[in-house]
């Protein structure tokens, strides 16, 4: 089956051996996202809420650059830094997702890419 490199401007570039995405026929793996701004490269700064929603914002703009939205993501891996966030999370997705909500790890770890305090990556099935 064949490989399709999902890239977007819209999104934070790879910074690494990676590509944003990648589509193979109707499913969508997605890397990483950190609370990267695109347009900056930079985290978004400390405030945790703001950093859960780019992380989503980001996710959203390599979802449509796949020819899909949140609402097609199947499965969520949250990596957080302080597990103590855990509520937050659930609160911030509440307003990108709609139910049925897609299936969800959440994983407690030391460190993350460039200081973030959340990282997740994400499978989306297309119509």
């Amino acid at each position: 089956m064949e490989r399709e490199i999902i890239e977007t401007a819209h999104a934070p570039q790879a910074i690494g051996t990676y590509s944003q995405a990648v589509k193979v026929g109707n499913t969508v793996y997605m890397s990483g996202q950190i609370p990267l701004d695109p347009a900056s490269m930079q985290l978004v700064g400390q405030d945790m809420r703001a950093q859960i929603c780019q992380v989503f914002d980001n996710l959203q703009a390599v979802a449509e650059a796949a020819g899909g939205t949140l609402d097609n993501v199947v499965k969520l891996n949250i990596f957080l830094t302080d597990l103590a966030h855990f509520p937050l999370v659930n609160e911030v997705m509440s307003e990108y997702f709609s139910k049925p909500y897609p299936a969800r790890a959440a994983i407690g770890v030391a460190a993350l890419p460039k200081d973030a305090g959340v990282e997740m990556d994400a499978v989306m099935q297309l119509d």
